[in-house]
């Protein structure tokens, strides 16, 4: 069954609100239970989350390496079986000051109703 647009745009809706609380509870009703997190944050790591606790070890790594996180120009690509975000994001490093700015995209699946696997790309915007 392939969901909607408009069944997409809730249940990542639903998944950048959990994110951004912090709420795992809230993420796992989102997600099938084998959900695949991979991305390049780009600079220099590249990792693959699986489960609760890496998904809540880099939600908690982020808040701590960061003063501030801003997405901007967020926009959904719904095609075919997959979706895709675009967006830049604006941080903060909490340790220096450092100011970043990244420009990225996300590619979603879907299985049963629920976000299957996210895969982030992200490059620096030069000025």
């Amino acid at each position: 069954m392939m969901l909607s647009p408009a069944e997409r745009d809730e249940l990542l809706k639903g998944f950048a609100r959990a994110l951004f609380r912090n709420d795992l509870d809230a993420l796992y009703r989102i997600v099938t239970p084998d959900f695949l997190w991979s991305f390049h944050d780009g600079l220099d790591t590249t990792k693959t989350l699986s489960g609760p606790a890496a998904i809540g070890e880099h939600l908690a790594g982020q808040k701590a390496l960061f003063s501030a996180q801003r997405f901007h120009e967020v926009a959904y690509h719904h095609a075919g079986e997959v979706t895709f975000m675009t967006f830049r994001v604006s941080e903060t490093v909490s340790a220096s000051g450092e100011q970043r700015e990244q420009r990225g995209i996300e590619r979603y699946t879907f299985r049963d109703g629920m976000l299957a696997t996210k895969d982030v790309y992200r490059k620096p915007v030069t000025p």
